[in-house]
């Protein structure tokens, strides 16, 4: 049966060693160590045989635990043994870490005492081990985890340093929406909804608190409550409207009990790159393309497609990097193509033709013609018509939501919410955008 059972870091020093039979020597542990653990290719097999000796391991986290034989015995019932024996320490001691075996070894000795018996299995439930073996583990935090904890405690900032100085006061916000949407032919929505993302730019002096205002249908309906007595005061209610957010998540700099009495968002941002919030809607999309295919058979051999393109944004604004993706059968044989904006191409291996415009102002119109070409079929099956796909990006986003204020507030070094030089931007971009045809 089992010989040995060596426990290594990822150093290759050992940890614990617990030989059963007099057949294997101390040697094996340096054999394992220089031809496993130090091995200059990657080991993929878990069973490794070194000078007639079996060598089965097991890597968790930076912790090897390795069961030598120099027997034919059931490698099956060893890496159970092992898988248990892992299950065991965790059960006694939480994380299988190189600290915890160490500030553990004892209670690993007696535990190896009782589960192996000359080598072979004995009891690894750890019920009945508990029973006899009472002695608790002890358990260890890592270095993240005591630094968390610290925090919690002390009231201390983790995710940004003290000391920080800038030249230039400087605040970036990305507002980035991705918008999918199912349309069929008639111009009816199947499924809509805006994924979208806050992305922050932070380069600040100091600790500076931040203020982000959106307009939050709960907000703007409180404010709007009682301003409902003549017609101006509707038509700016419908102008100023907001979005129903659907839910949303937050950066963990975010003091989530100002964001639900006030509804705003306040934080100490982290330095450089990070993104505030995570949010998702499904009501009042504004949808910045409207694509209506028609689909002409002309006998057996013959078909015509074409699709009207129309942007539904203000003409002010670009829609820039369109694609529009139009599936063809698979029987198709040649097509030829006409545009009234961009250029198109068929694409055999995609079977379908793919029509690329480079920019596109708001409220206008493009169309597209494909005469195809099809090859003789005998199957009778109908062409199941796969949905027109589109991609592209517009500088707006299409669930409505605006940035209503963005205010920084540093009362230790005498900088004022002027003196920062703030950027917001919008970016809306396609998901899964497909109208059926």
């Amino acid at each position: 049966m089992i010989g040995g059972l060596f426990i290594y870091n990822h150093k290759g020093e050992i940890l614990i060693s617990r030989i059963y039979r007099d057949d294997i020597a101390r040697n094996a542990v340096d054999a394992f160590r220089v031809n496993v653990i130090h091995a200059r290719s990657q080991i993929r097999s878990p069973v490794t045989n070194i000078a007639r000796t079996s060598f089965f391991h097991l890597k968790k986290s930076n912790i090897w635990i390795t069961a030598v034989t120099r027997q034919n015995v059931n490698a099956a019932m060893v890496f159970e043994m092992l898988h248990k024996t892992l299950a065991l320490m965790t059960s006694y001691f939480g994380k299988v870490s190189e600290e915890a075996i160490k500030s553990n070894f004892v209670l690993i000795y007696e535990l190896l005492d009782e589960i192996l018996d000359f080598g072979y299995p004995q009891k690894t439930d750890s019920g009945i081990l508990k029973t006899f073996i009472t002695q608790q583990g002890i358990k260890t935090t890592s270095a993240e985890e005591q630094t968390k904890i610290t925090n919690q405690v002390t009231g201390q900032i983790g995710w940004r340093r003290e000391g920080i100085k800038y030249r230039r006061n400087e605040l970036f916000l990305d507002v980035l929406e991705n918008v999918n949407l199912l349309m069929n032919a008639q111009g009816k929505v199947l499924s809509a909804h805006v994924s979208g993302r806050v992305v922050m730019r932070s380069y600040l002096s100091g600790m500076p608190e931040c203020k982000f205002g959106m307009n939050d249908k709960i907000i703007t309906d409180n404010k709007d409550k009682d301003n409902t007595n003549n017609n101006s005061d509707i038509i700016a209610k419908k102008k100023n409207a907001g979005i129903a957010i659907d839910d949303c998540t937050f950066h963990q700099c975010v003091k989530l009990s100002k964001f639900e009495t006030e509804r705003s968002i306040s934080f100490i941002p982290p330095d450089g790159e990070f993104e505030l919030m995570r949010y998702r809607t499904t009501k009042d999309i504004s949808f910045p393309f409207r694509i209506i295919p028609l689909v002409r058979e002309i006998g057996k051999t013959k078909m015509e497609i074409k699709v009207v393109l129309k942007s539904n944004y203000r003409p002010a604004l670009l829609g820039q990097k369109i694609e529009v993706k139009i599936p063809t059968p698979v029987t198709t044989a040649g097509v030829n193509l006409f545009c009234s904006k961009g250029r198109s191409k068929y694409k055999s291996s995609d079977n379908a033709v793919v029509w690329r415009i480079k920019r596109m102002a708001g409220l206008k119109e493009a169309q597209l013609t494909a005469e195809i070409e099809l090859l003789p079929s005998t199957e009778n099956r109908k062409w199941q018509r796969p949905p027109i796909s589109m991609n592209f990006e517009v500088p707006y986003a299409p669930s409505g939501l605006k940035v209503r204020y963005l205010k920084v507030f540093e009362p230790k070094l005498n900088y004022s919410d002027h003196e920062t030089v703030k950027w917001v931007r919008y970016i809306g971009r396609s998901g899964l955008y497909e109208t059926r045809s």
